[in-house]
């Protein structure tokens, strides 16, 4: 009886294993007019305190676009089907954790970004996020340089991975 059962789920585990193979969610902006085939983004507002991370942020969502293969990027809103705009309304940093008594190991940078991807002709908005917020972690050391590279290396990150979550939300229309 106990090898008939185990049979049965071997049976079963490789006829589900069988169903989900080839199986997967890839959204690649079909909800967004075939007639959009270039981009512009635009230069990002800068509402925080920290000297041009706008650039470092339009940076990260020009490479994802690239990256993405959906579209064409521009070099001007004039040449563009749509506009892709941003805004770094909030950028805060925390401790984690400490070394001893009021000296941190370890920070946090938490980021909030207003997106919106728009028609050029017509500003039809296509798509929009409002408080888009993202974190990252970075190390802090007793040394100044080695925390300056390392919050550095973790503003790079945080931009990276918020263009990559945010066009993948674009791309499927949430």
């Amino acid at each position: 009886m106990a090898e008939k059962i185990t049979r049965m789920a071997v049976i079963l585990g490789c006829v589900l294993m069988a169903a989900a193979c080839g199986y997967s969610f890839k959204a690649g902006g079909e909800y967004i007019d075939k007639g959009i085939q270039t981009v512009f983004v635009d230069v990002f507002a800068n509402k925080t305190s920290e000297a041009n991370i706008e650039n470092t942020f339009r940076a990260a969502f020009i490479d994802q676009f690239i990256q993405g293969k959906r579209f064409r990027i521009v070099e001007s809103a004039d040449r563009a089907d749509a506009v892709f705009k941003g805004s770094i309304d909030n950028l805060t940093t925390g401790t984690l954790s400490y070394r001893t008594t009021n000296l941190a190991a370890e920070e946090r940078y938490t980021v909030t970004l207003t997106l919106s991807f728009e028609e050029r002709l017509g500003n039809k908005v296509i798509w929009s996020y409002p408080n888009l917020s993202s974190v990252q972690d970075y190390k802090v050391s007793s040394s100044t340089t080695e925390t300056q590279t390392s919050r550095s290396a973790a503003l790079t990150k945080l931009a990276n991975d918020t263009a990559e979550r945010a066009y993948r939300l674009l791309m499927s229309g949430f």
